[in-house]
């Protein structure tokens, strides 16, 4: 049930994604994040694709661990792809059939609307897989810094976060392996209606929920026991420096982010369509 979830899941490799410091690949993820809602054409997601494309050939990453971040969103894509296709009625009708009317700008929004889903959840899951959880707090711990001169607690947020991303793969390990000894004691747990899973679901959240307390309550003594404190005297043992690959690749999510901006603002205004240029008539 939870084996396609990749979210908080790590993939060691020894690449220049994975050298690069977690606190540019904190920025660069929100850069890309917000490109992605400034990408109005067809050119806008090929350029992405392409980007993204360039990401996981440098980090070395297998196509199938990026791909199953978007199995785990695949019912809410559908669900979307659903609501654009027959809710938008302007345009050129393509198909009528009793109350379902499919149009040209409702087949050319879903097509868009589903590639921005997956475009989103397949960059954000790089982050996670090339960046430890440990570096992914530090980074946010050293980004969050000027926040502690106004008394926010920054380093136990950190903490906090660090935990949880920890974790987050081994819950999803111990949730399948409670569903397999709940499915090996006969429970059906993938039949009946909606009502019916949700309620064959009990026997494997009590366990779970229990599990997980008991967990957070063997790692609280095992902090306390080595006087763990999250003080301002605390040391790291691998400082963030800034090299020239850091450089490099806010160059190029800063192009990328560049080139989107004036493919929705300024190409209109002066009579540039390179959707027209590429597709010609197909649109």
């Amino acid at each position: 049930m939870f084996k396609d979830v990749a979210f908080g899941q790590y993939y060691p490799a020894d690449s220049a994604v994975h050298r690069l410091d977690a606190r540019i690949k904190l920025l660069l993820t929100l850069v890309y994040v917000i490109g992605i809602f400034f990408v109005k054409s067809y050119f806008g997601f090929m350029l992405t694709a392409a980007l993204l494309l360039l990401i996981i050939l440098v980090a070395k990453l297998p196509m199938a661990s990026v791909l199953k971040s978007v199995r785990g969103i695949l019912v809410l894509v559908l669900i979307t792809a659903a609501i654009n296709l027959f809710m938008i009625k302007d345009g050129d009708v393509l198909v009528e059939w009793k109350i379902f009317v499919i149009t040209k700008n409702g087949v050319h929004t879903t097509i868009k609307m589903v590639l921005r889903l997956v475009l989103l959840i397949s960059g954000a899951s790089l982050l996670a897989l090339t960046t430890t959880p440990v570096e992914l707090a530090d980074g946010l711990e050293s980004l969050m810094k000027p926040l502690s001169l106004i008394k926010v607690p920054v380093r136990d947020i950190a903490m906090i976060m660090s935990i949880a991303l920890r974790f987050i793969p081994t819950l999803f390990e111990e949730t399948n392996k409670i569903i397999s000894a709940q499915k090996a004691r006969g429970a059906s747990l993938d039949s009946g209606n909606i009502f019916a899973r949700i309620k064959a679901l009990v026997p494997v959240l009590i366990p779970l929920f229990v599990n997980s307390f008991r967990r957070a309550d063997e790692l609280a003594f095992a902090m306390d026991a080595r006087c763990y404190n999250a003080c301002d005297k605390r040391t790291k043992m691998k400082k963030s420096t800034i090299g020239f690959g850091d450089i490099l690749a806010a160059f190029v999510v800063l192009a990328f982010f560049t080139v989107i901006l004036l493919d929705r603002y300024y190409f209109p205004t002066v009579g540039i369509n390179i959707d027209a240029m590429i597709f010609g008539g197909l649109l």
